[in-house]
């Protein structure tokens, strides 16, 4: 648990604090900003995942851990510890990252992401995170940190969210009135549109890819090994 609250920590921080610099520094050029988001927030992914994968499996996300536990990566009795500490992770990101920049602890945003576009995009953002996760952790594990930085890397740019693709990332953007920021009336759509992504691709996974490995757990970088029978 310690593990997903200071690891999703980290990804908020940098996520947040990038956004930040990165609209500082681009002298109004959004484009810039969001490339220099981009590329802080897929390099940390990498090496969060790296770090944190062989303690807590590296989920920094709700969506994934529900639906590593739906298929039996980790038990439903350890979900409601992940969860909190993902969030509250979350929102202690933020407030580093505000306080490195001399922003006031949590503001509210006005960021306005509504619309039937970017709610679908998050359905998009998620359906794909949750594939490179499913597949490439049950089949090639060693490679799930570069997958998820390279997709996260990518989604910022073709989908017009900018890819949250988790509810802990979307509840505590929303308390950052900064560059990457939502307001907090658009969240619940987004948390609806990843839940259902991150669902339906467990679903399609299950039926399309029925016969795997069975020493490799739903989980970003295995942190345990088991067999069923």
């Amino acid at each position: 648990m310690t593990a997903e609250l200071v690891g999703t920590a980290f990804l908020l921080a940098a996520v947040v604090g990038s956004g930040i610099m990165g609209e500082r520094l681009s002298a109004g050029n959004v484009a810039i900003a969001l490339l220099a988001n981009t590329i802080a927030t897929g390099a940390a992914l990498v090496s969060l995942i790296l770090t944190f994968g062989s303690v807590s499996g590296a989920h920094f996300n709700p969506a994934v851990t529900l639906a590593d536990a739906s298929q039996e990566g980790i038990p439903w009795g350890e979900v409601p510890g992940y969860l909190i500490a993902q969030i509250t992770g979350a929102y202690v990101g933020v407030a580093c990252a505000h306080l490195m920049f001399g922003l006031p602890l949590f503001s509210a945003s006005r960021h306005a992401r509504s619309g039937a576009s970017p709610v679908f995009s998050e359905f998009v953002a998620t359906f794909g995170l949750l594939s490179v996760i499913r597949v490439c952790s049950r089949l090639r594990s060693s490679v799930v940190p570069f997958a998820v930085g390279a997709y996260i890397t990518a989604a910022y740019w073709f989908t017009e969210s900018t890819s949250f693709a988790s509810p802990a990332v979307s509840l505590a953007r929303a308390a950052t009135d900064t560059f990457s920021g939502i307001r907090p009336v658009d969240v619940p759509g987004f948390i609806v549109a990843q839940l259902v992504g991150a669902a339906t691709t467990t679903a399609l996974f299950r039926w399309l890819i029925p016969a795997l490995p069975v020493v490799a757990p739903d989980v970003l970088v295995p942190h345990m090994q088991k067999e069923k029978f």
